[in-house]
């Protein structure tokens, strides 16, 4: 068992505004209507699930849109230029420095779970702090445009992830194997185990690893961006239903309490895995 303490994050309207509405937006698409009127109906009227219901969208979109076709490229572009939170871009060097100096026999890997499109989250400036991202990903045809999902992640797709971090299947290596996460690992030989994971995340689709992280002993937070403010009767109804240790604004500068919180909690799970390590266990 390693001395690896792992925060994990959901992305959209946790690190960054919802990055799929700010694409569309910087198409030109209406995003309000397309939200309401495209993606809304189905999920409705014909029982889709929320995901894949908006990645359709994107896909018919791509293929009859005034926009002209969603390409590989264009979400790159978008996630080379799109805004982060407050703080957001020195949080990693942030929270590395603190733990160092506080347990530096203990390591803090970053991951990033997230339900919007994997090829714009891998080129935003931070992607090179996380030591793996899973999100929904899109097959491209000859030309370079969107024409299939070939990975959907949502609500319970969540947690499979939280399985590789907890086993050590991640990176390059891990790739190719889709069943390999079911394999038995003896609690002994676990990687990360999921008390000493920390979860952050604003949304529906994050209750599953809430959930999980909570209830094996790790810490999860629910978070809410303040410029959307009708939000935060949703992130409260997570205190109210225990998926969460606590609430706060999606802010990560150095006075922000949301970032106290979060040091404060990798210095508590560090602290337990030192005082772990100097236990006698005959």
């Amino acid at each position: 068992m390693a001395d690896v303490i792992a925060l994990v994050f959901d992305f959209d309207d946790t690190l960054a505004p919802d990055s799929t509405s700010g694409f569309l937006q910087h198409l030109g698409v209406d995003v309000e209507a397309f939200w309401r009127d495209r993606v809304g109906p189905l999920l409705s009227e014909q029982d889709w699930d929320p995901v894949p219901a908006y990645l359709y969208r994107m896909l018919e979109l791509s293929r009859t849109g005034p926009q002209g076709p969603i390409t590989r490229e264009r979400l790159l572009d978008w996630g080379r230029h799109l805004p982060l939170h407050d703080g957001v871009a020195t949080l990693f060097d942030r929270l590395r420095t603190r733990l160092h100096q506080a347990h530096p026999t203990v390591q803090l890997e970053f991951y990033l779970i997230s339900s919007g499109i994997g090829d714009v989250l891998r080129s935003t400036p931070i992607a090179e702090q996380f030591a793996d991202i899973w999100a929904s990903e899109f097959h491209y045809d000859r030309v370079g445009a969107i024409d299939f999902p070939r990975r959907i992640v949502s609500f319970t797709d969540k947690t499979r992830y939280l399985f590789h971090i907890q086993k050590g299947m991640i990176g390059p290596e891990s790739r190719n194997k889709p069943f390999e996460v079911n394999r038995k690992v003896d609690a002994d030989k676990l990687r990360v185990p999921f008390d000493q994971m920390i979860f952050v995340g604003d949304g529906y689709t994050d209750i599953p690893c809430f959930s999980l992280i909570r209830r094996s002993g790790g810490v999860a937070f629910g978070v809410w961006d303040p410029r959307h403010k009708e939000k935060r009767s949703r992130a409260w109804g997570f205190i109210e239903d225990g998926r969460v240790s606590n609430l706060n604004q999606a802010r990560f500068g150095e006075d922000a309490e949301l970032y106290q919180w979060l040091e404060a909690a990798v210095e508590s799970l560090a602290s337990k895995i030192v005082l772990k390590a100097r236990t006698y266990r005959g």
